[in-house]
């Protein structure tokens, strides 16, 4: 109770920060919600998202894209935690580091650096220190990590400590999921019932095997990985002796971020003068034409390190606008999925022009215009639905672009703001680390994995999505 009590007042005393990324990824899952609700209510698209959705491949990764989601939505929880009070004063100071409800969860990995580099599993540093004897003769050593491993007796337990741990982890995973899929197993089972005995034909059912399976993994990979980080780095430290998981886990939230928000800024100027291009024609699709082949001609690299640059000279001319580290990263953040949504529009615009030059020349279009149907109504209810396939294709095949190029702008600085955590943060760091001698590889290799699980995942269910949609494979 008194427990229950202490942790009570805690999370009354922090202060709440909202960021404005926080309320969009927030607005993007509230629009997700939404978007499933309508499509409910449409028969073909129903049916061509369970087709997406009765695929293994299709099912799986769209669940391991909704753990990345939920990952991310953790760590949009922000607050600031309350400072000691001073001696004689009641006014309470808040600290200047912003934290989230992902940092709570990864207390153990966060709370527990070393002075500098240390490999995966290690127990000693990765680099020698002088050090001194009772005797006080000095010599050179790898000196132990000031919290890995601290808790063998013997060194020589080491691996046998790791085994057993994992095993332990494999355990408590294996029942979690067990009770987990039994709980739903009994539960369709019920519903079965129930539908015979109504008489109602049983649908066909989701690959519920492959479902099963990936949440198990999932369930695995969460436990080892709050075991094990309890008394091991993981996958090591970097220079400054932090965590090099827990970053990789927080990186999580700007890969999601920028893939979804630079995607779904172009599609407003795409849609919008797509469609206008090929419907119109004429003066209005040769001056779309022109916007679209002079932005183009200009190198994209080019045009985003510039933009990059002048937001840089905004943030540096008005600090009185940034109060806090977190603000400053928060509003580059933004610029940069505006500035990569406003650079990538060209390709979607092409293709929805050419899409709606052929569909507006379709029998009932141009029917539609003999009976004297407006412009608006004849673009909402035969011209769009007739091209939202491509829609749909372009914004999962662009998520994993994006992600993967704001890997790309971090590598050569114009990314993200440094002290935000991101993959390309991370492989921009490690570079001079990949010149060592032995080469310290997990900074490079932790973010590679954990990127290239997040891009696998949209790309294959947007395969999925591109043979559901797609009239040609019909």
């Amino acid at each position: 109770m008194n427990e229950l009590t202490s942790v009570m007042n805690e999370l009354l005393s922090i202060k709440p920060v909202v960021l404005w990324s926080d309320v969009l990824i927030y607005i993007l899952v509230a629009s997700l919600g939404l978007f499933f609700y309508q499509l409910s209510k449409n028969p073909l698209a129903r049916q061509r998202w369970r087709t997406v959705f009765h695929s293994r491949a299709g099912v799986a990764s769209f669940i391991v894209i909704l753990f990345y989601l939920l990952i991310a939505l953790l760590d949009s929880l922000h607050y600031r935690a309350p400072l000691e009070k001073t001696e004689g004063s009641e006014e309470v100071h808040y600290s200047q580091e912003v934290q989230s409800v992902l940092d709570v969860v990864l207390t153990e990995l966060r709370n527990k650096d070393e002075k500098t580099y240390s490999a995966p599993f290690a127990i000693y540093s990765f680099a020698k220190e002088n050090m001194q004897t009772d005797d006080g003769v000095v010599y050179r050593d790898f000196p132990r990590l000031a919290n890995a491993g601290q808790h063998l007796a013997d060194e020589a337990d080491h691996g046998k400590d790791i085994f057993v741990r994992s095993m332990k982890a494999l355990l408590v995973a294996a029942f979690i999921s067990a009770v987990i899929i039994g709980l739903h197993i009994a539960w369709r089972k019920r519903q079965q019932r129930q539908q015979c005995s109504r008489g109602l034909t049983t649908q066909q059912t989701l690959p519920w095997g492959t479902i099963y399976l990936t949440l198990s993994l999932l369930v695995l990979a969460c436990c080892w990985v709050l075991e094990l980080s309890k008394v091991y780095h993981i996958l090591g430290t970097d220079k400054v002796g932090q965590d090099v998981l827990y970053w990789s886990i927080k990186a999580i939230r700007t890969g999601v971020l920028i893939g979804t928000l630079a995607t779904l800024l172009t599609l407003p100027l795409a849609i919008v003068l797509g469609i206008s291009a090929g419907y119109f024609k004429g003066w209005v699709d040769d001056v779309v034409q022109y916007i679209y082949t002079t932005l183009s001609s200009i190198p994209g690299i080019l045009l985003i390190a510039a933009s990059v640059l002048l937001i840089d000279v905004y943030i540096e001319t008005h600090p009185e606008q940034f109060n806090l580290v977190a603000v400053r990263a928060d509003f580059k953040f933004l610029a940069l999925c505006f500035i990569l949504g406003m650079t990538s529009w060209t390709g979607l615009c092409r293709l929805l022009r050419a899409e709606t030059l052929k569909v507006s020349q379709l029998d009932y279009v141009q029917a539609a215009h003999a009976f004297g149907v407006g412009h608006n109504r004849i673009i909402y209810r035969h011209i769009l639905p007739n091209i939202t396939h491509i829609i749909l294709i372009a914004l999962v095949l662009d998520f994993s672009v994006f992600v993967l190029a704001e890997a790309v702008l971090s590598y050569i600085g114009v990314g993200v703001d440094p002290s935000m955590a991101s993959w390309g943060n991370m492989i921009n760091e490690a570079r001079s680390e990949l010149s060592r001698d032995p080469v310290v590889w997990w900074s490079v290799a932790a973010a590679f994995v954990l990127m290239f699980v997040l891009v696998l995942a949209a790309n294959l269910f947007s395969d999925r999505v591109r043979d559901a949609f797609d009239p040609r494979s019909a």
